[in-house]
């Protein structure tokens, strides 16, 4: 079944790919996906299982607690060109809003249930997708994933995507420390009622690079 589970999600990426919105703006007026913190909490050790699909761990007969969020999106260069080949990495907290990090010792129940890492590689036309639950806040921070991307002709780009509405981003330093309203924008996106399955939500995350590794933090 888990083997089934991976086709179906990598199957499915061209069929999502096509839910997206086309982009619309020219070259000049895309909008390069700032940087971010990678914080204390990437693994310290990948996973066995590391797929797209964290609501399910190998091994395991139940789902993760928390909203399902299918969060796709595209690899682009600042030409509008589809990024082939770039490496996706998505780590983010569990429903009860604790990191699998030994680092994250709080006294919060730990979802064995949730994944909490996954990874994805684009085709030809950039497209990811991952499922994975609807990020929640935790002490200090408004919710958000982790991205880590690693593409040929790029800079590897460490980024964080919040939720549009979260009461908790107006006061997150690190989503804050971005001075270019319009870069910091860029990550905050709608996270709503998916438009194909029922009880699933979906967020569109793009993803920009710029090919000679001219970033600006805002």
């Amino acid at each position: 079944m888990d083997h089934q589970r991976r086709r179906l999600l990598v199957g499915s990426v061209l069929s999502f790919a096509a839910v997206l919105p086309a982009i619309r703006l020219t070259a000049a007026e895309l909008t390069l996906t700032p940087r971010q913190t990678r914080g204390p909490f990437y693994p310290v050790r990948i996973p066995l299982d590391s797929d797209n699909d964290l609501i399910v761990v190998n091994g395991k007969s139940r789902r993760a607690k928390g909203e399902i969020t299918n969060v796709v999106g595209r690899v682009l260069d600042e030409r509008r060109q589809a990024i082939d080949g770039a490496r996706i990495e998505i780590w983010q907290c569990d429903a009860n809003g604790r990191y699998h990090h030994s680092r994250d010792n709080r006294s919060v129940p730990l979802d064995l249930n949730f994944q909490g890492y996954g990874e994805f590689t684009t085709g030809a036309d950039g497209a990811y997708r991952f499922r994975t639950i609807k990020p929640v806040p935790y002490p200090g921070r408004a919710p958000h994933i982790h991205f880590a991307i690693t593409a040929p002709g790029t800079q590897p780009l460490v980024t964080q995507m919040y939720v549009a509405g979260a009461p908790e981003n107006e006061n997150d330093w690190i989503l804050n420390s971005i001075g270019d309203k319009r870069a910091r924008d860029s990550l905050i996106v709608e996270v709503r009622p998916h438009p194909e399955i029922v009880g699933e939500l979906m967020a569109e995350f793009d993803i920009v690079l710029i090919t000679d590794g001219r970033y600006s933090s805002g």
